[in-house]
């Protein structure tokens, strides 16, 4: 990939850990400079910390993307701090524990999920496009992995609200296609990150039955996705927008 990214500001989301940390390895790598975001505010310093201390620059702001408040405090913050935005990767989401049937689901769980996995990309592109447009353009890439694509028993809130970051996805990337902002998606499928380790531990079989399921015989790893992501927010994807990228290992083929 040509380095297309030098001092360009980008924002991460979930950039503590998995995804989100290799996608904040890989731009710093290819000369952005990036705002790291996330709940976990250990995980989140240790990343800035790793991405200076191999001379890129990188800062951190624990931030919420399910309430507006924080949302709007990280774009403020990444522009009071590198002076502009350029692009962003919303990749920070959650899963759920898996409930028997559409009917198992609390309010609650159903409210928590939505809020984080659906209204928070919702709410990181309204404070970040206004950002972009100031400039010029920009690029936007959302997390949406393989439930936005198929059905998953067990997961209806997550189902729903990655089907729904891909809609959100392309409604926006009409709106904004001929004012210089691209945006898009990734539909990532069984990556082995840290957010399944405590899974696997409580349900050690259900790590095979995913490498199972894959065609390409394995798990992903957050790099493979992050190197889609990244190319996604680079100008040598410049062509590209409203589009869903499938980085699963064949499972969707199937």
């Amino acid at each position: 990939m040509p380095n297309t990214l030098t001092g360009k500001v980008a924002i991460v989301t979930g950039g503590g850990s998995g995804i989100g940390k290799s996608a904040v390895i890989l731009l710093a790598r290819e000369g952005a400079r990036v705002m790291i975001a996330d709940i976990d505010e250990q995980a989140g310093q240790k990343t800035a910390e790793t991405i200076r201390s191999q001379g890129g620059e990188s800062s951190f702001l624990r931030a919420d993307v399910s309430r507006e408040s924080d949302v709007k405090a990280m774009v403020a913050h990444t522009v009071e701090t590198f002076g502009k935005l350029d692009c962003a990767f919303n990749n920070a989401g959650i899963l759920e524990d898996g409930s028997p049937d559409v009917t198992g689901y609390s309010l609650e769980l159903w409210n928590r999920v939505i809020g984080i996995n659906l209204t928070g990309v919702w709410l990181c592109m309204k404070y970040e496009i206004p950002e972009m447009l100031k400039q010029g353009g920009g690029a936007i890439v959302n997390n949406a992995s393989v439930a936005s694509l198929v059905g998953l028993p067990g997961a209806t809130a997550l189902v729903a609200s990655k089907h729904g970051v891909v809609g959100l996805t392309k409604n926006a990337a009409l709106e904004y296609a001929n004012r210089g902002i691209r945006i898009n998606a990734v539909c990532a499928s069984f990556i082995k990150t840290p957010i399944l380790e405590p899974y696997f531990a409580a349900h050690p079989e259900e790590e095979a039955e995913m490498v199972r399921k894959e065609p390409i015989g394995r798990m992903g790893a957050p790099e493979e996705v992050a190197e889609a992501a990244v190319w996604l927010l680079s100008d040598a994807a410049s062509f590209v927008t409203g589009h869903s990228l499938v980085v699963d290992g064949g499972y969707t083929a199937m």
